[in-house]
């Protein structure tokens, strides 16, 4: 089996789960030391005979770090440094769209960003980075997750506006009415700004969304204290829940295997074209990065 690491997994809130992240045989664990922190832990596990890599966003033991203090810039160099040219990311949002209720699964297919402090750029202080966002998410991992979710059998949404809060906590009914108004059919808290890192670093990425629970004022629900979500969550529907997170494995290998061979098509491996035609950067990467503190030097 190779060594070399074309995808990887993020996973999303439980990806600490045994039974979620044991998606293949570990052969390796890695840590990137990298200028901006240390990466979360990454597995190199082997699927299928091929190796990919799997990253528990929030922590391997539990959710010991909320979405706000993810080191993404951290975890997406130390994916391009394992030669990761695709990223598949798991993410479990709240619903807004009335026709989405936890447990169903989704495929979005665009993005309003709200966060407010998450350094979301490798490059700061540059003339460089000025990089069109449509399509938001990439197509041929889009297509991969389609074809994964239609062999499980598994229904599913495809198409989705994906809103991107702060957080760490819930938003507030109005919030809610706003995003709804501008469009947003799913609230979670982690998309971003994994998604426009991997887009500065030519990676392919595309979410995988499990509806976690309802967003708030969506359902005239009670607030229930001490429990997850505290209400937005009814018990009846917890089950629905747990069992999409349970075909999340056999998804992942599908996607896996659907990925595994082909060139890239999509425009994402093209990103920085136009800044190395001009000179502006060269074919190492490395140099595109502007490591923290040499932002007023460049």
């Amino acid at each position: 089996m190779s060594t070399d690491v074309g995808l990887l997994i993020v996973g999303g809130s439980r990806a600490y789960d045994p039974a979620l992240a044991s998606l293949g045989r570990e052969v390796e664990r890695r840590v990137v030391e990298t200028p901006f922190g240390p990466s979360a832990p990454i597995r190199i596990l082997e699927l299928g005979g091929r190796a990919v890599g799997f990253l528990s966003r929030h922590g391997e033991t539990g959710y010991a770090t909320a979405a706000p203090w993810v080191n993404y810039r951290a975890n997406v160099y130390a994916a391009k440094e394992l030669g990761v040219t695709r990223i598949v990311a798991w993410s479990g949002p709240g619903a807004i769209h009335p026709g989405l209720a936890p447990g169903d699964l989704v495929l979005p297919h665009d993005l309003i960003d709200l966060t407010k402090t998450r350094p979301s750029t490798f490059y700061a202080g540059r003339g460089i980075g000025f990089l069109r966002q449509n399509p938001v998410f990439c197509p041929e991992v889009r297509e991969a997750l389609r074809r994964g979710l239609d062999h499980e059998g598994i229904a599913y949404r495809d198409g989705a506006t994906y809103v991107c809060t702060e957080g760490p906590r819930l938003e507030t009914p109005a919030e809610v009415r706003f995003m709804a108004a501008a469009g947003g059919d799913l609230v979670g808290m982690t998309v971003v700004p994994e998604v426009f890192l991997a887009r500065e670093l030519e990676i392919c990425y595309a979410p995988l969304c499990y509806v976690s629970n309802y967003a708030e004022g969506v359902r005239d629900l009670p607030y229930r204290p001490g429990v997850l979500f505290e209400g937005t969550l009814p018990p009846r529907e917890a089950e629905r829940v747990e069992q999409a997170l349970e075909r999340f494995p056999g998804i992942l290998a599908r996607v896996a295997a659907h990925l595994e061979t082909g060139d890239r098509t999509c425009p994402c491996k093209d990103a920085m074209l136009r800044y190395k035609e001009r000179g502006d950067v060269g074919e190492d990467w490395h140099g595109w990065v502007v490591p923290p503190g040499e932002e007023q030097r460049r």
